[in-house]
C-alpha cells in the first residue's frame, strides 16, 4: 500500500456509516476509507456532523476527487501530498480551481506520478499557470549539473515534467497531437540532457568526434505516448581532420552506450534496434555507412522505419545532412520490386505473431489497433509521396489530413481513421500513465477497466455504466479501422501506382509530351490538353485526378488505343460531374481503374454508352456485378420500369433505358475476357426479348386505353426469328420477329381482332424506333408470310393455312430459327407446335427443294457479297463464313430433325453438336464448323465493340484489327495479323466441310 497514499492504519477512527453512504453515491468505492481522508488531517474538508463538506471550497474539491478515474486513489494520494507539501499546498487547492483540476485528475488517473509527487511535493507548483515545455532543456540541465547522481536528477526532473504534461492533458487543456509532440519533444530533451551526462563522463584523453542522435518511430514523428521505447539511430564522424575515423568511431560508441544507459535508468529504454543490421550491427556508424548501406543492402521496412527521421540530439549539423541523404532514398524506397506486397506481409506477420489469449485486448499490433492505422497511412504515404510533397508528414495525423486533402483518402473515411486513432492512442496514454508501464493491453480486471474508461471521460449513458460504454466505443473503432486498413492497405492501386516511375509523377509540360509518346499515346498534345482539362484547379474533383491519372495513363497505355482511352475517361468524368461517388471507386474499389482503362480503350460502343449510363460504371467494382441477369429477372425489371411511366414514350424509354444498363454490364463481361461467345449471344438475346416484352406491355396498355377496356379482346404472341430466334444476337442485331393473334372470344370479328392486333405490333415498333439516346433496337418482320408485301400480324389459323398452302422451302428454313419470345405464352406454344410440321419436314429434303436450296445460296454467294469485299474475311457471307456454316447445319436440321430431335433446336451450335452425336456428320468436320462459326461470330461483336457500328469485314491492318484481337484475347504486343491469319485458316476449314457436306449432300 505504500504507493497508494495513506494506509488505512494511518487513520483516525471510523466516522459515521451516514458519512460514508454519501461519498458512496459521490463515486468513492471504498467509502470508508475516503471518509476517513477527507474529515482527518491534513485535508479536514468534511464534517462529520453535518455530513457535508466544510465549506464551498471543500464541496468543489470533493466533487472533483468523485469525477476522477479512480476517486479512491486520488483522495489517498492527495492525504499523503499535502501532509508532505504542507499547508500551501491545501490553500492553494482551495483557492485555485484550475490547480486543483490539474491534480486531482492526475492523482486519480496515474499511481506512479502521485507516487512522485509524494517524493518530490514541491512539483505540484508545475500544475500551477502556464509551462514553457520549450525551456525544459535548461530545466534537465540544471537538475543534472552539478548533482551526485545525475541519473537520478534526470530521472526526477523529467518525471517533474511529465507531471506538468498529464496535468494539462487530463483535464483536456491540450489537444492529442499537442500532448504527444510534447511527450516526443521531452524525449529529445532527455537525450540531450544524458548525451552531455555521458559527454562530462568520457575519460581524458578520448578522441574528440561529432555525434547526432536521430529519432525515428513516434519520437521521430512528434507522437510519442507516456511510456515507450525510443527509436534512435547514432551517426558520428570525427570532429576535425586532426582525428582518425576509428578512434572518433570508439568515442561515439561510448557516449552512445551511456547515453542509452542513462536514458533507461532515468525515463525509458532507448531501442537502437532499427539501425542497419539491427541489433547485430554497429551501434554507431558513419554518415556514409549508413549511404552505403541504405542504397546497397536495406529492406522495405526499413525505408518504413526512416520516414519519421528527425534529429533530436548531439549535433544538428550532422543531423540534418543524415536526413538530407537519406530521404530522398524513403521518397523512392516504393518503387522498389515487391515494396508493396513487403509493407502488407510485414503487418500480417505482426498480426499472425500476437499470442492468442492477448490478441483481442491489444490497441496497437492486434488487428483494429493503432498499427492498422500507422501501417496504411504510411504506405500510402510512401507511395504516393514520391509526387506529392505534401504528403511528406511525419505525423500519423496530419499525414492523414494531407491524404485527405490530396484526395487519395475519402473525406469520411479519412475522419473515421482519424476519429479511431485519437480514441486508440488516448486509451493507450490513460493505460501507460496510471504505472507508468509500457503496456497496450486493455485491463480485463474491471475495477481497472471502470479507471481506464473514466480517465477518458466516459461516462454512464443509456447503454449501460462507464466500462460498458467505452467497450462499445472500442468495438466501434475497431471494426472502422479494420475495415479501413483491409480497404487502404490492400488497395490494388498502390501497387499500380508504385511501379509508375517517381520521374513520371512530376513533369513539365515538354516532359509529360516526351512521357506520354513513350506510353503509346500517338497525339501527346492533346492527351496532355486532357490532362490538363481533368486536373486544373483546387477542387477535391482535380484533387482526385491528380492522384488517380499517373496509375490511368499507364492503364490506358496498356489499352489497344490510348488516345481514344483518354478521351473517353475524359468525356465520362465530365459527364459525371461532381458525383461524389465516382472518383471515390476508381481510388479505392478493386480494381475498377484498370478495368475501365481497358474498356475505354478498347471500345467506343462502352465509351458511348457510358456517357449515357455512367452510373453502370459501378458494375466494375464487383464480378458478381458482371455476371449476366437470368432472363426473368430482365423481363421483370424491364415491365416494372415500363409499367412505372404512364406516358407510352416515357415508358418504352425507361425500358431501353435498361437495355442499354444491361448492354454495358454484358460489353464489361466480354470485354474482361468473363464471356465466351455464346454467352454472350445468350445474354444480348434474353435482354432484347426482356425489351420486347417491355414494349409490348406498353404497347398493348396504350391500345387498351384507346379502346377504353381493361384488357384487350386479343392474344398476341411475338416469335423470335433468325439471329435472335437461335439466341445468337449480337450488340449489332437487329430484331428479326413474327406477330401472332388470335381473338379471346367468338364476340370479337376476325378482322377487328386482326385491327387491334396490328395497331399493337405497329405501336411496338414505332415506340422502339423512336429516336433516343439509348442504342437502336430495330424490330424486323420481313420474315413474314409473303414479306414486306404480307400483313404485318396474321392470326393462328392464317399462319397454318399459308405454310399448308403456299410457303416455299427457304421459309421452312427460316422457321427453323423460329422461338416462342413474349407475349401470349399459351398461344405462342401452339404457334411453335404448328410450325414443327412445316419446318422438321417428315419425309426430309426432297430433291427439287434440294436444288432450291442450293440455288439461293448460289445467288447469295454470288449476288449480296459487298463490293470489294474480301470473300476470304468477309465474316458473314464469305467463304466458310456465318451463311455457309449456318446453311449447312439448317440443311442437315431440315433433312434429319424428324428422325433425330436433338436436331429440333434453332440454336446453331446445339443444332451442330446434335448433328455429330447423330453421326451424321464426323467430329472433326462438326469441330472445324463450330470454329468459324465462333470466331465469325466472335469478331462480329468484337469489331462492333471496338467501332461502335456493325460490320462483317474482318479488317487487314489498322486500329480496329489491333483492339478486335485484344477484345478476342490476344495478347498485348501480339501482332494483330494472327487474327487475320487464324481466321482464313478456320474458314478454310470450314468452307472444306461446307463443299462436302451442303454442296455435295445426297439428292
Amino acid at each position: 500500500m505504500a504507493d497508494r497514499g495513506v494506509t488505512n492504519a494511518e487513520l483516525p477512527a471510523v466516522p459515521n456509516t451516514r458519512v460514508a453512504r454519501r461519498l458512496a453515491r459521490l463515486g468513492f468505492a471504498d467509502a470508508e476509507q475516503a471518509a476517513h481522508l477527507l474529515s482527518a488531517e491534513p485535508l479536514c474538508w468534511w464534517d462529520v456532523a453535518a455530513n457535508a463538506p466544510v465549506d464551498d471550497a471543500a464541496a468543489g474539491i470533493v466533487a472533483a476527487l468523485g469525477r476522477s478515474a479512480d476517486p479512491d486513489c486520488a483522495v489517498r494520494s492527495l492525504a499523503r501530498l499535502v501532509q508532505a507539501a504542507g499547508p500551501q499546498l491545501r490553500l492553494a487547492v482551495e483557492q485555485d480551481t484550475t490547480l486543483r483540476t490539474r491534480l486531482v485528475a492526475v492523482l486519480g488517473a496515474s499511481i506512479a506520478l502521485g507516487q512522485h509527487l509524494a517524493e518530490c511535493p514541491a512539483d505540484w507548483q508545475v500544475l500551477v499557470g502556464e509551462h514553457d515545455l520549450a525551456t525544459a532543456p535548461t530545466r534537465l540541465a540544471t537538475a543534472v549539473g552539478g548533482a551526485s547522481d545525475p541519473v537520478v536528477a534526470l530521472r526526477r526532473a523529467y518525471r517533474r515534467e511529465l507531471v506538468a504534461i498529464a496535468g494539462r492533458d487530463l483535464p483536456e487543456e491540450l489537444e492529442l497531437p499537442a500532448v504527444m509532440a510534447a511527450l516526443a519533444d521531452l524525449a529529445g530533451y532527455v537525450l540531450r540532457a544524458a548525451l552531455d551526462v555521458a559527454t562530462a563522463g568520457l575519460p581524458p584523453g578520448s578522441a574528440s568526434c561529432r555525434l547526432a542522435i536521430i529519432a525515428l518511430g513516434k519520437a521521430g514523428g512528434r507522437e510519442l505516448n507516456y511510456v515507450s521505447d525510443v527509436d534512435v539511430v547514432f551517426v558520428a564522424e570525427p570532429a576535425d581532420g586532426s582525428v582518425d575515423e576509428p578512434a572518433a568511431l570508439q568515442t561515439a560508441i561510448r557516449l552512445a552506450a551511456e547515453t542509452v544507459r542513462i536514458c533507461g535508468a532515468a525515463a525509458w529504454e532507448v531501442d537502437a534496434g532499427l539501425r542497419p543490421e539491427g541489433r547485430a550491427g554497429p551501434l554507431v556508424r558513419t554518415l556514409a555507412s549508413y549511404q552505403a548501406y541504405y542504397e546497397r543492402w536495406a529492406s522495405t521496412w526499413e525505408f518504413q522505419a526512416l520516414l519519421k527521421a528527425r534529429p533530436v540530439a548531439g549535433d544538428a549539423e550532422l543531423g540534418q545532412r543524415y536526413l538530407d541523404v537519406i530521404a530522398p532514398m524513403v521518397w523512392t524506397a516504393a518503387e522498389r520490386p515487391g515494396f508493396v506486397s513487403d509493407v502488407q506481409a510485414m503487418r500480417r506477420r505482426v498480426v499472425e505473431h500476437l499470442p492468442p489469449d492477448i490478441a483481442d485486448r491489444e490497441i496497437k499490433l492486434g488487428p483494429g489497433g493503432l498499427r492498422d492505422v500507422e501501417f496504411a497511412v504510411q504506405l500510402l504515404q510512401l507511395v504516393h509521396g514520391r509526387g506529392d510533397e505534401s504528403l511528406r508528414r511525419a505525423d500519423t495525423l496530419s499525414a492523414l489530413d494531407a491524404l485527405r486533402d490530396g484526395g487519395y483518402v475519402g473525406v469520411d473515411d479519412a475522419v473515421s481513421f482519424s476519429d479511431a486513432y485519437r480514441f486508440l492512442r488516448a486509451a493507450e496514454h490513460r493505460l501507460q500513465l496510471l504505472r507508468l508501464r509500457r503496456t497496450h493491453l486493455v485491463p480485463d480486471d474491471e475495477g481497472a477497466l471502470l479507471t481506464l474508461a473514466r480517465a477518458m471521460g466516459f461516462r454512464p449513458d443509456p447503454r449501460g455504466d462507464a466500462r460498458t460504454v467505452w467497450r462499445a466505443e472500442w468495438a466501434l473503432h475497431s471494426r472502422e479501422v479494420r475495415r479501413l486498413h483491409e480497404k487502404l492497405f490492400y488497395r490494388p492501386l498502390l501497387d499500380a501506382v508504385a511501379r509508375v516511375p517517381s520521374e513520371a509523377l512530376r513533369l513539365t509540360p515538354s516532359e509529360a509530351k516526351r512521357r506520354l509518346a513513350a506510353l503509346g499515346f500517338s497525339d501527346p498534345r492533346g492527351a496532355l490538353h486532357h490532362i490538363d482539362a481533368l486536373t486544373a484547379g483546387l477542387t477535391r474533383r482535380a484533387a482526385l485526378q491528380r492522384a488517380l491519372l499517373p496509375v490511368m495513363l499507364s492503364y490506358f497505355a496498356d489499352a489497344s488505343d490510348p488516345d481514344a482511352g483518354l478521351r473517353a475517361y475524359r468525356q465520362v468524368s465530365d459527364a459525371l460531374g461532381a458525383t461524389p461517388w465516382y472518383l471515390r471507386l476508381l481510388r479505392d474499389e478493386g480494381a475498377v481503374a484498370s478495368r475501365l482503362a481497358q474498356v475505354l480503350g478498347t471500345s467506343r460502343y462502352v465509351a458511348d454508352l457510358l456517357l449515357r449510363a455512367p452510373e453502370a460504371l459501378q458494375l466494375l467494382a464487383d464480378d458478381d456485378d458482371l455476371r449476366p441477369r437470368p432472363s426473368g429477372e430482365l423481363r421483370a425489371a424491364a415491365v416494372d420500369a415500363a409499367a412505372r411511366e404512364l406516358d407510352a414514350v416515357r415508358a418504352v424509354a425507361a425500358a431501353r433505358s435498361r437495355r442499354r444498363f444491361e448492354l454495358l454490364r454484358i460489353a464489361f463481361a466480354d470485354l474482361l475476357g468473363r464471356l465466351d461467345v455464346t454467352e454472350v449471344a445468350d445474354a444480348v438475346s434474353a435482354t432484347t426479348d426482356a425489351t420486347l416484352a417491355a414494349a409490348l406491355y406498353v404497347a398493348g396498355r396504350s391500345v387498351a386505353a384507346e379502346l377504353g377496356v381493361e384488357a384487350l379482346p386479343i392474344r398476341l404472341a411475338v416469335i423470335a426469328m433468325g439471329r435472335l430466334g437461335g439466341s445468337e444476337a449480337g450488340y449489332g442485331s437487329d430484331a428479326d420477329v413474327l406477330f401472332v393473334f388470335e381473338s379471346r372470344d367468338a364476340a370479337t370479328a376476325e378482322a377487328e381482332a386482326a385491327r387491334i392486333a396490328h395497331d399493337v405490333a405497329e405501336r411496338l415498333r414505332t415506340l422502339l424506333a423512336m429516336p433516343s439516346a439509348d442504342p437502336p433496337l430495330r424490330v424486323d418482320a420481313d420474315l413474314r408470310p409473303e414479306g414486306r408485301n404480307g400483313p404485318l400480324v396474321r392470326s393462328a389459323q392464317s399462319y397454318a393455312s399459308y405454310y399448308a398452302k403456299w410457303s416455299s422451302v427457304w421459309e421452312a428454313q427460316a422457321l427453323l430459327r423460329g422461338r416462342f419470345a413474349v407475349g401470349d405464352e399459351q398461344l405462342g406454344r401452339r404457334f411453335m407446335a404448328m410450325i414443327d410440321v412445316i419446318r422438321y419436314p417428315a419425309a426430309g429434303v426432297a430433291a427439287p427443294d434440294l436444288a432450291e436450296i442450293r440455288r439461293l445460296k448460289g445467288r447469295i454467294d454470288s449476288e449480296r457479297l459487298p463490293r470489294g469485299a474480301d470473300p476470304s474475311t468477309h465474316l458473314k457471307l464469305g467463304r466458310g463464313g456465318l451463311a455457309d456454316v449456318e446453311w449447312t447445319v439448317q440443311l442437315l436440321q431440315l433433312m434429319h430433325a424428324r428422325e433425330h430431335s436433338g436436331l429440333r433446336t434453332p440454336r446453331t451450335l446445339d443444332a451442330l453438336h446434335a448433328a455429330a452425336l447423330a453421326r451424321l456428320i464426323s467430329p472433326s468436320n462438326a469441330d472445324a464448323l463450330e470454329a468459324s462459326w465462333r470466331l465469325a461470330s466472335g469478331a462480329r461483336n468484337a469489331i462492333m465493340l471496338v467501332r461502335a457500328r456493325a460490320d462483317d469485314q474482318l479488317p487487314s491492318q489498322g486500329k480496329v484489327l489491333v483492339a478486335a484481337a485484344r477484345v478476342l484475347g490476344y495478347p498485348p504486343g501480339a501482332d494483330p495479323g494472327q487474327l487475320v491469319d487464324d481466321y482464313r485458316r478456320a474458314a478454310r476449314r470450314a468452307r472444306r466441310v461446307v463443299e462436302q457436306i451442303f454442296y455435295g449432300a445426297a439428292e
